[in-house]
């Protein structure tokens, strides 16, 4: 139930500003079950959805969506292959990796215009280019090498002239100079040094040609073909409720810490990741055509960047249809 606070400042009342599509219109129905299999745990990374499901607007269009929390343990493909969950949020990576092993996936919605990837360094220390890593320290997971060297390889950066030093997912790395620099999402680590006094500088590489969709919704091709007014339904829901947290970033983090009193969430910093978060999901893109949406040249970006990572995808992943029909 959403508390006063939260009422007063016009959550609802936004929802009545936004357009009410046709569709829609299923309130008559009994509601039907659906999931929505989340990709980490419980924050304010999954606040639109947290408003669509807290306000009914996904039951006021005929569906009754459960949000199944994600984790290191939990992936994501698994529940959307066999149709516990009706869609997942994903990464076009991750979704890549699915399709070669024999999953049939397709993307039908990108919520982050812009992949979260950054690296982090410090104001004395900078790295404001990918031609800077060259002769640098960098503390990242090994996991995550094919991405600087796909960076570097973007850039014609000389990948052996970076120094690789495996660390865990910390900052503390950073600030106590064992490193000259860390890879990490911009939603993450430099919020926790924000929080602590210590602002990292970060350099984007969405903005130097890493293009990989990330927060994508995947759905199989049988859920496409058989489920479409569910899968229609519900990328309206999140859309609506994107919207609405985007309008009000603040009221969307109250919202999220109030749902989930357990899950040890600070509001401050659930305030900042969101406002750290939402440049990267709107653009003048999604301005234009709406949220989630994907263009052509960013599909051919990203076969381009995941072909890099060793993912050989063809335009087939994506598919644009539902958005078509959530926003037409």
């Amino acid at each position: 139930m959403l508390s006063s606070t939260l009422t007063r400042r016009g959550l609802l009342a936004m929802a009545s500003g936004l357009t009410v599509l046709p569709f829609l219109n299923r309130t008559a129905l009994a509601a039907t079950p659906a999931a929505l299999q989340l990709s980490w745990l419980h924050s304010v990374q999954f606040a639109g959805s947290y408003l669509a499901q807290q306000n009914g607007w996904w039951r006021d269009a005929g569906l009754d969506v459960a949000l199944l929390q994600g984790g290191p343990n939990a992936p994501v493909e698994p529940p959307v292959v066999s149709g516990t969950a009706l869609v997942g949020v994903s990464a076009a990576d991750y979704a890549a990796a699915a399709v070669a092993q024999g999953a049939d996936f397709r993307i039908i919605g990108v919520a982050m215009q812009k992949n979260p990837f950054v690296v982090a360094s410090l104001a004395e220390n900078p790295v404001n280019e990918p031609a800077d890593l060259e002769g640098r320290s960098i503390g990242m997971a090994l996991a995550n090498t094919p991405v600087l060297q796909a960076l570097c390889a973007l850039n014609d950066v000389d990948f052996a002239a970076i120094d690789i030093v495996p660390t865990q997912y910390s900052a503390q790395p950073l600030i106590a100079g064992e490193v000259d620099c860390l890879l990490c999402w911009e939603t993450d680590l430099p919020v926790a040094m924000a929080m602590n006094g210590i602002e990292a500088q970060t350099m984007l590489m969405a903005d130097h040609g890493y293009a990989v969709h990330s927060q994508t919704y995947i759905a199989t091709a049988d859920s496409l073909r058989d489920r479409r007014a569910d899968l229609t339904a519900l990328l309206a829901g999140e859309a609506r409720g994107w919207n609405a947290c985007r309008a009000d970033p603040d009221a969307a983090a109250e919202l999220t810490v109030q749902m989930f009193p357990d899950a040890g969430l600070d509001l401050p910093t659930q305030k900042l990741q969101l406002r750290r978060q939402l440049p990267l999901m709107f653009s003048d893109l999604t301005d234009r055509q709406g949220f989630g949406w994907f263009s052509d040249d960013s599909v051919e970006a990203n076969i381009e960047t995941l072909s890099l990572l060793g993912r050989k995808v063809t335009a087939d992943l994506w598919d644009r249809s539902i958005l078509e029909e959530v926003h037409g």
